[in-house]
């Protein structure tokens, strides 16, 4: 504890911002506890970039660790660029601005040019621009999902994919190599902007982003703005953005594809960074979206669309007679997948060059759907970054047309490679087209999921997330997968582990369907090490586990596969119960 002292100490002598200054200050009178999860560790700058609780300490988002990670990345575009750029944004949460601001200062203290959105936008906008504005690398102030007290730092790439493993690695190293007080380099953001050494994004930019994404719609009439096509029947939606970015963008998509029966949530229309009617913004979970339930009731509209506070994830809940059904990630993923295959192949086209891409940890319906429409599928490790990076080879092998859709489980989508990122906006435009696909067909969304599952099998998956704050938290996830890695069981749920694969040690990437193009297949790629750890059970059922890589949790991943709904329900129930007891 006497280190912890000493470094709290010298952030007090250090530090000029008066509300950190306030906070250092209660830490000091207040419990060890908090001092030493405040000061135990510096925020890891990984292929995610930073996320943390906002406050003082090397532990938490703020304006000096904002301004540390940048100087290490700019120290890093420097030893690898020639003149380079970025182009930053944010979301609705606090100190958004700030940090947007600090970061721009710094990165134009070492020579480092910087564009910026004059407002909150997506994260898939942010990976647009670092494209269109031909940016060395990108920069969102976000936390996602996380609850009002976090925020983060998003880093993208030149592609617009967030950074990669061997980045990351770069990166950190020069932050690591960088004092916080004494190594950064930093420059008054008004002097910045008078300089031209930050300067705001046109609104031509955002313009060419909605263009963009208009291109990826089904209907043909939409993306012009003619409405449905001709016997399609309107579908109405009711949207919350959840106090986020969404407003602006999915609002103008929706209506430039002819969704004009919008109702919005007002309470949760506004940005807000206290989220103060959802505390956990996270279109995942329920709790997120009873003020749109409770709205759908008034309206009753075909579906309730809610984004996430950076836009770049979407969940829904379907109509269904009476009810209101959500959709999980999973199914909407299949969903959406298996409609842009039926719309191209009522255009002619094949799909045996086709390319899906998902995670290890999403649903294995899939699988059946790429033996049944011909397409190749991929699974990469959990994160939108290696969807992306798969994208990023086929325009290097010169056939980025191959892509047809990626999804995780976790309610990010994206069609089309206008970003390299999971796209809500592009998604919410695509789901409204496939309800009102459906309703001319006279089924909602809940019935085409269910013929789907009759189509290819009754799958059921659910995810599991235990909370370790803290050092000691980080400490007994350490120990839970090595435990695992050591000791697996040999069964789980009454299932016997048949076989385990640790992915730490380097694993092939799971390919089925189609090999590549006739003559000349795809060549085998290698997944990066990961820690995480699967379960492979009889019956085609299995566990994973993971540390989740920007929260203080531990993840399971559950999936039963059953021939009928009735016992993958309950099988899903019995091995809910067993990993919590293996994560225990």
């Amino acid at each position: 504890m006497e280190d912890l002292t000493m470094m709290l100490d010298r952030w007090i002598a250090n530090v000029d911002d008066p509300g950190v200054q306030q906070q250092l200050q209660e830490l000091r009178a207040g419990d060890e506890t908090a001092v030493r999860d405040a000061f135990y560790q510096d925020l890891a700058f990984g292929t995610g970039g930073l996320r943390g609780i906002v406050g003082a300490g090397p532990n938490r988002m703020n304006i000096y660790t904002v301004a540390k990670a940048t100087q290490g990345l700019a120290t890093y575009l420097n030893a690898n660029f020639a003149e380079p750029s970025v182009a930053i944004a944010r979301d609705s949460r606090h100190m958004g601005r700030e940090f947007v601001e600090v970061a721009a200062g710094v990165l134009a203290a070492n020579g480092i040019r910087s564009f910026l959105y004059p407002r909150i936008e997506p994260t898939p906008a942010l990976s647009f621009a670092v494209r269109d504005l031909g940016c060395s690398a990108g920069i969102c102030m976000t936390a996602s999902h996380n609850p009002a007290p976090y925020n983060g730092y998003k880093a993208y790439g030149p592609d617009g994919c967030q950074i990669t493993t061997q980045a990351a690695r770069d990166i950190q190293a020069a932050i690591n190599a960088t004092d916080v007080f004494d190594d950064v380099r930093t420059m008054p953001f008004a002097e910045a902007l008078e300089s031209g050494m930050a300067r705001y994004i046109g609104e031509d930019t955002l313009d060419r982003f909605i263009e963009a994404v208009a291109e990826q719609s089904v209907t043909p009439d939409a993306a012009t703005g003619a409405g449905a096509a001709e016997g399609a029947e309107d579908v109405k939606v009711v949207y919350t953005p959840l106090n986020g970015t969404g407003l602006e963008c999915v609002t103008r998509i929706l209506e430039k594809t002819g969704v004009r029966d919008v109702t919005l949530v007002e309470e949760q229309a506004a940005p807000d960074g206290d989220f103060p009617t959802c505390p956990y913004p996270n279109p995942e979970i329920r709790e997120a979206l009873e003020r749109g339930l409770a709205l759908c009731e008034q309206v009753e509209p075909d579906l309730l669309l809610a984004t996430d506070p950076d836009a770049d994830r979407v969940g829904i809940a379907a109509r269904h007679g009476d009810e209101y059904r959500l959709i999980s990630g999973n199914e909407m993923g299949v969903l959406l997948l298996d409609y842009l295959c039926r719309a191209r192949e009522a255009r002619g086209e094949s799909l045996a060059d086709a390319v899906a891409v998902t995670t290890i940890v999403s649903t294995a319906m899939v699988d059946a759907l790429a033996a049944d429409h011909g397409f190749q599928l991929r699974r990469t490790l959990t994160g939108f970054k290696y969807i992306g990076e798969q994208i990023g080879l086929l325009e290097a092998a010169g056939t980025p047309g191959r892509f047809l859709f990626g999804f995780e489980e976790s309610y990010g989508y994206l069609a089309g490679t206008h970003v390299r990122d999971k796209d809500a906006v592009v998604a919410s435009m695509l789901i409204c087209q496939m309800a009102r696909d459906y309703k001319a067909r006279g089924m909602d969304l809940v019935e085409a999921m269910d013929a789907l599952y009759q189509r290819y099998g009754y799958h059921r998956n659910a995810t599991i997330s235990l909370e370790y704050p803290g050092a000691a938290g980080a400490e007994k996830m350490a120990a839970i997968m090595a435990r695992l890695e050591a000791e697996p069981p040999t069964e789980v749920a009454g299932l016997a582990v048949t076989a385990c694969v640790n992915y730490r040690e380097g694993v092939v990437m799971p390919v089925c369907g189609s090999a590549g193009p006739e003559g000349a297949p795809d060549a085998p790629q290698t997944l990066p090490v990961a820690d995480v750890f699967e379960m492979q059970l009889e019956g085609g059922s299995k566990l994973i586990v993971r540390p989740s890589g920007t929260e203080p949790k531990i993840k399971a991943y559950l999936f039963a596969a059953c021939p009928t709904p009735a016992e993958a329900e309950e099988r899903l129930v019995r091995m809910d119960a067993a990993a919590r007891e293996l994560l225990a």
